[in-house]
């Protein structure tokens, strides 16, 4: 044995030889592998990939290059590692739905969203996305630093101008050492108008920016493949602490079929989800039957986008299903964000306003640069100009100078000595061309030497002062936004359980308008303009076949809605709950926002300020009871409901209103009889009490509406067949509750049936809506006033040959050539004067 190999062995403490090795691996990671740098968004393997197809010269005006000779250029040169991890990174950032803005344009199978992978490099293609060009723009002007590879046979960026904000604008996550990142991708727009306000404070107010500015601009992540983000809290916490939970929910509907059923539709997942894994998932938990009443599950995406189909059974409630699925899938899922980022290579939890300010420093730098670099060349231009054009202003002598000369050499030494020009300016009198001694080449040559004498005055004033050089970084990324700029694909919806959203969403006026079938929108006041009497009257609501607008009133975003259903129960929402919708469009099906039971169908809507004592709630129900509860016992309504009222067989609450004691009820039947009695007639009850009766009715007669005396001076009613009337409350003797009442419209075939009466006063206007969805607006005044036994005048052409009728009236103010101080003063005064 050679005696000298004991010479080479050496003894170490294994201890601090493994932390040693452990710490260089560690930092190795941290630094060169996992995480991004806060100026560009890129960690080592992106950037690289995008460097290298910058030097292929494989932007998006070139053909599509093979991904395996992108990965093998990278590799060869710039990153020693394995070819899949380089091409994994590489298909992700060309994949749609994992990168906001993709960097790189794929060509061929990329992969799914079903997590199916990308095919093998061999066979795909790719080149630069126009995007990615702004990532690497005027990397030429030595605008970042260099440093040599691996190997040192190159030279790398060791970081991208990055014209834009990538880091927030793409995201990124990453696992490193003992640390992550996990930062959430944003809209192009708002991340440039948050660096914009930055710049304009600074430049106009010489003063910085709070967060608080930042967080009005910047709405919340903007994932790639939409989804709704629930509530502000977890966005609020992230981007003022750098760390923080975002709850995100799919996109779903409850879409009623033809059969009776309804089926859950899936449009939309959160952000990573896989599609298979989730349908496969669903399918577990019915196979195990944690879930109950699914029957179908299909995945019908397509070209046109995602589609999961969940159909359910005829007796269970959709609501209750999609909420245990929100539960036990990633239809609801939660995004953990972690902005770490490496400033000046260390990692750094980062807030936005932070992230937003490295990224300004480093754009100044830049932009410093490239202008440090293009004053240079400009003046190294303008240099050799002032010497051409000191040898056209002297030609003859520099020609006689140069044939004079023996060579080269000793010409320019001359012209130096001669005319004081420096070693360059000679040698391009030298180099000179006959033609430049024509006049119009003299021309272009002092013409040119003006344009850079001014381009070289603005260069120099960029530099020397920081506002001007603000305000071009402005310009720059402000063209950006606009030429790369959407919109946003993410909604922030809802949270119940975070309170502080409701701060948020401003008290306006707004319209609630639903249909028999159960659809439901709100909508601003100004949707509908005011019609003539008899008029034809304007396209309402886009319902589907046999559908019509049912229930139309005016509230604030703030109020709470009750819903009362057939059933007797009663449901609650905030009016800002239900979604916002155009005039023409359907809404959104009431089965998406309240869980109502098969056959249960809303029938009064009811909105309610607030919640006191000495109030009430009077009920009626279409066989002529009525009921009188404090609507203290209804300050607690669950997401299942509450039973406000026990009906009897074959009865359903028709209507409900608030009272404070001391109203009179009127009720009107489809046969034109009428009853007024005192409130006081029916005692107050509990909550789940059956009532007493209002109105003893003939067989075949049911109530139509309630209506209160306080509501208006007279007594507005309508038949099915368009026609209508008003008569003086005073008119209708008060009676005790349980009479037959009096007669109140004449019915005749040319009438039809009473289908709705409201009490108005001349200044309200009023909606008829057809079962075709038609919907005229008519003022109080315009409709003649008559006496009890009548049958009125037209009030709506209606089309009696396709059985068109009205299917309802609702009561609208005044709006029309009035202020919208006016308006709502005049809003107030009705509400003030219903509520007391």
């Amino acid at each position: 044995m050679d005696e000298n190999i004991f010479d080479k062995i050496h003894d170490v403490d294994l201890k601090k030889t493994m932390e040693t090795s452990y710490i260089d691996y560690a930092m190795s990671v941290i630094a060169a592998r996992a995480l991004p740098d806060v100026r560009d968004g890129l960690k080592p393997v992106q950037r690289r990939i995008l460097f290298s197809m910058i030097e292929l010269n494989n932007g998006p005006d070139k053909p599509h290059r093979k991904c395996a000779r992108i990965v093998g250029d990278t590799m060869g040169k710039y990153h020693p590692h394995g070819d899949s991890s380089i091409y994994g990174a590489m298909v992700n950032l060309a994949q749609e739905w994992s990168t906001r803005y993709p960097l790189v344009d794929g060509h061929g199978n990329f992969g799914s969203v079903d997590g199916d992978g990308a095919a093998a490099m061999r066979y795909t293609e790719a080149r630069l996305s126009k995007i990615s060009m702004e990532m690497t723009a005027d990397l030429n002007k030595d605008t970042v630093d260099f440093a040599p590879n691996f190997d040192e046979t190159e030279r790398e960026p060791m970081v991208l101008p990055s014209r834009y904000p990538n880091l927030l604008v793409n995201g990124t996550t990453g696992i490193a050492v003992g640390m992550a990142t996990n930062i959430p991708p944003h809209n192009l727009r708002e991340v440039i108008n948050a660096v914009v306000k930055i710049i304009d404070n600074q430049v106009l107010e010489n003063r910085g920016t709070d967060i608080e500015e930042l967080l009005e601009i910047v709405k919340g992540p903007d994932f790639p493949t939409g989804a709704t983000i629930l509530g502000t809290h977890g966005i609020d916490e992230a981007y003022r602490t750098g760390r923080g939970k975002i709850r995100v929910r799919a996109v779903t509907d409850i879409e009623p079929m033809q059969n009776g059923k309804n089926r859950i539709v899936v449009t939309e997942l959160p952000y990573m989800v896989n599609k298979a894994r989730l349908i496969e998932k669903i399918a577990e938990l019915v196979k195990d039957k944690k879930i109950d009443g699914i029957t179908d599950l299909r995945d019908e995406s397509d070209r046109s986008g995602m589609r999961i189909s969940i159909e359910l059974r005829r007796d269970v409630n959709a609501n209750v299903i999609l909420n245990q699925l929100y539960k036990h899938t990633q239809l609801q899922d939660t995004f953990g964000v972690i902005m770490l980022a490496l400033v000046n290579n260390e990692p750094k939890v980062l807030n936005i306003l932070e992230m937003l300010n490295h990224y300004l420093l480093h754009q100044k730098e830049v932009v410093t640069r490239r202008t440090k670099y293009e004053l240079n060349k400009a003046e190294e231009r303008a240099h050799i100009l002032q010497g051409l054009i000191i040898a056209l202003d002297n030609i003859d002598e520099v020609i006689s100078i140069i044939r004079s000369s023996q060579n080269t050499t000793i010409a320019k030494e001359r012209l130096i000595e001669r005319f004081q020009l420096s070693d360059v300016q000679a040698q391009a009198i030298v180099d000179m061309r006959l033609r430049a001694l024509t006049g119009l080449e003299r021309e272009k040559l002092e013409k040119e030497y003006a344009e850079l004498m001014e381009k070289i005055a603005e260069l120099k004033a960029i530099l020397g002062d920081e506002k001007k050089l603000l305000a071009v970084i402005k310009e720059e990324i402000m063209i950006i936004g606009e030429k790369y700029g959407d919109e946003r694909r993410t909604v922030i919806g809802f949270d119940e359980y975070d309170i502080s959203m409701e701060d948020l969403i401003p008290v306006e006026d707004t319209v609630i308008a639903m249909t028999n079938l159960g659809y439901i929108k709100r909508m601003t006041v100004d949707n509908f303009k005011s019609q003539h009497r008899g008029g034809k009257g304007i396209k309402g609501m886009q319902t589907i076949e046999e559908d019509y607008i049912e229930d139309l009133l005016m509230t604030t975003s703030h109020h709470y809605i009750m819903f009362f259903t057939n059933k007797g129960k009663v449901y609650r929402l905030k009016a800002y709950e239900i979604p916002e919708s155009g005039r023409t469009a359907r809404g959104t099906a009431i089965i998406n926002l309240l869980q109502l039971t098969p056959g249960e169908k809303i029938t009064a809507v009811i909105p309610i300020k607030e919640y006191k004592e000495g109030r009430y709630l009077f009920m009626a129900t279409k066989n002529g009871i009525v009921k009188k509860t404090s609507i203290m016992e209804y300050q607690n309504v669950r997401k299942t409901g509450l039973q406000a009222i026990t009906l009897r067989e074959e009865d359903d609450l028709i209507e409900v209103k608030t009272t404070n004691d001391k109203k009179e009820i009127i009720l009107v039947t489809k046969h034109g009889y009428c009853i007024r009695f005192d409130e006081n007639d029916v005692r107050c009850t509990g909550r789940s009490s059956m009532g007493v009766i209002g109105m003893n009715l003939v067989p075949g007669d049911q109530i139509v509406g309630m209506q209160l005396d306080t509501q208006g001076d007279s007594l507005l009613i309508v038949s099915e067949k368009g026609m209508g009337k008003r008569t003086y409350l005073e008119e209708f003797t008060k009676q005790h509750r349980g009479g037959k009442g009096v007669k109140c419209y004449k019915i005749t075939e040319k009438t039809g049936n009473v289908v709705g009466v409201k009490a108005v006063d001349d200044n309200h206007e009023i909606m008829i809506i057809t079962t075709e969805g038609i919907v005229i607006r008519l003022m109080v005044k315009d409709i003649s006033t008559l006496g009890r036994i009548t049958s009125g005048v037209i009030l709506i052409n209606m089309d009696t040959q396709n059985d068109i009728t009205v299917a309802s009236i609702a009561k609208v103010r005044e709006q029309s050539n009035v202020t919208e101080e006016d308006m709502l003063k005049k809003l107030e005064e009705e509400r003030a004067k219903e509520e007391n």
